[in-house]
């Protein structure tokens, strides 16, 4: 499966005005535009008259950041839809346009023909106001606006909603290769994380799961009898996180609060067999936060949550701001599950201890069971919400994914920003890179347990960010670690091992 994604075809609207001037000389131009998300018969028929009437079909696409055909629409990204139509014989350019109507383009084209399918041609209020503004500009310099004949009708959204493809591969190797990385540059920025210095300050949860059978009940009142087979505890919240870094890093700190409870000793017991060092706090009316789930023939049954969500102290609070006042990490991480220690003024009191140009900054805000707010970590060089934490901030329900992830970027002044889709694996963004949207799936192969693949993601991706500098690097480190964790059973650290197999497997799709 060896392939190259690259194109001469495509060129930079920039250079647009400078290309065609010369052509025109002695060409007809024809210029065509759309998503084309995926490319259809319809699309291809669309092509063919076009090239009929003129000697250079030129092909422009409307960029991520101005589709809005759906909310996770393009499925495919603008850089790879460029690639196939460049491979396409008969399509001479290609040009993603980086506005929200090809009007400024079609003036530095200047094509002889601007086409429009047949269904352009209707009355419609929205497409009849676009198409006679393309039609005036075309018509300024003496084009003509056509439109192609519509003998055979198709739909890239009816084609994506009923049979969607899989391109988890073509979406890696085309962001593989546009910063040059291996797969063996993967496994050597993974072994380089070993040094760095982390402190994960956040709370700590113990999940548990209980196997139950279900032995009788809803006779006469509708309660279910269940008899427990048995129970596992897994440490969760800030202590996971801390767990996945762990297995990268030699250096590791965990700073929270604990009950003064058996759960709490389970905690300290795992946190230690782990080399996890720890700043524990204790207040005597606190529990350690305990999550139970109770499942029967793998469903679950019901959630019995053992918390206490009152905010911590001022004393413990004024100790943690002291012990992270202190810290000489290289990254922090906020990992806020709103069961005490973070509100939107506590946030605000542990930023102000710490020196924004020496720490790298992380948050991650879970509102599963609370309702947190990612909008309340600001500045941050690295947030990682789901899309419904970020829809919850942002008070935007049907709001497309790419422009949600640019509204939240803009709202939280953080220099880079993944956000986790869940079996749609994620999208990032970084304010280097404008609207350019990293896009990739996961690469589960037999999905064991997704739970807790969020925190394998936070932590390697970023580490690796700021290690490499590069959000293509870690999003796709954190997407290979969110893909191993769905193969684990239980709220476990993906170790390096695994990644590295991981990697390794997926290398041989390219061979």
């Amino acid at each position: 499966m060896k392939f190259q994604f690259k194109s001469k075809k495509i060129i930079n609207e920039n250079s647009a005005e400078k290309i065609f001037s010369k052509i025109k000389k002695n060409k007809k131009v024809i210029q065509c535009h759309g998503v084309f998300d995926l490319v259809h018969p319809g699309h291809l028929r669309h092509f063919l008259y076009c090239k009929s009437i003129a000697n250079i079909l030129v092909v422009s696409i409307t960029s991520d950041s101005f589709i809005k055909k759906g909310i996770y629409r393009p499925l495919v990204p603008e850089n790879l839809r460029a690639i196939n139509l460049a491979a396409i014989e008969i399509v001479d350019y290609v040009i993603i346009n980086r506005k929200k109507t090809p009007n400024s383009l079609i003036k530095k084209v200047k094509p002889d023909f601007f086409a429009k399918g047949l269904e352009y041609s209707s009355q419609d209020s929205s497409n009849k106001i676009l198409t006679n503004k393309e039609k005036k500009i075309v018509e300024t310099y003496g084009g003509k606006l056509i439109f192609t004949p519509g003998d055979f009708v198709n739909s890239s959204s009816k084609i994506i909603n009923y049979y969607p493809p899989d391109l988890k591969f073509e979406k890696l190797k085309l962001l593989m290769d546009t910063e040059s990385i291996k797969f063996n540059d993967l496994i050597k920025h993974i072994r380089e994380l070993k040094k760095i210095k982390i402190t994960v300050i956040g709370d700590i949860i113990v999940d548990t799961v209980s196997n139950c059978k279900v032995i009788g009940g809803l006779h006469k009142t509708p309660t279910l009898s269940i008899q427990v087979a048995d129970s596992k505890d897994y440490i969760g919240g800030a202590a996971i996180v801390a767990a996945h870094l762990k297995s990268f890093s030699d250096n590791v700190e965990i700073i929270s609060t604990l009950g003064n409870d058996k759960k709490g000793s389970f905690v300290k017991r795992e946190l230690d067999r782990l080399g996890i060092k720890k700043k524990i706090f204790y207040e005597n009316t606190r529990p350690t936060t305990n999550k139970n789930s109770f499942f029967a023939q793998k469903h679950k049954l019901i959630k019995i949550d053992t918390v206490n969500n009152n905010y911590i102290g001022e004393e413990i609070l004024n100790l943690m701001i002291a012990h992270i006042k202190k810290s000489k990490s290289d990254i922090i991480f906020f990992s806020d599950f709103r069961h005490g220690i973070f509100n939107n003024q506590t946030i605000k009191k542990f930023l102000n201890v710490l020196n924004y140009s020496k720490s790298f900054l992380v948050a991650d805000s879970q509102v599963a069971s609370r309702w947190g707010n990612i909008l309340d970590f600001k500045n941050f060089n690295l947030i990682t919400p789901t899309e419904n934490e970020a829809r919850l901030a942002l008070f935007e329900q049907d709001l497309g994914i790419r422009p949600l992830a640019t509204k939240l970027m803009k709202k939280s002044n953080s220099k880079n920003l993944i956000m986790k889709l869940g079996e749609r694996g994620l999208i990032a963004l970084s304010k280097k890179r404008k609207s350019d949207y990293i896009s990739l799936d996961p690469f589960v192969k037999n999905l064991v347990d997704a739970n807790g693949a969020g925190d394998a993601l936070l932590a390697y991706s970023a580490a690796s960010l700021y290690k490499t500098n590069s959000l293509i690097v870690s999003s796709i480190i954190g997407i290979l670690a969110a893909s191993c964790k769905c193969e684990m059973e239980g709220n476990v650290p993906v170790t390096i091992e695994a990644l590295e197999n991981k990697i390794k497997e997926i290398s041989t799709f390219f061979k």
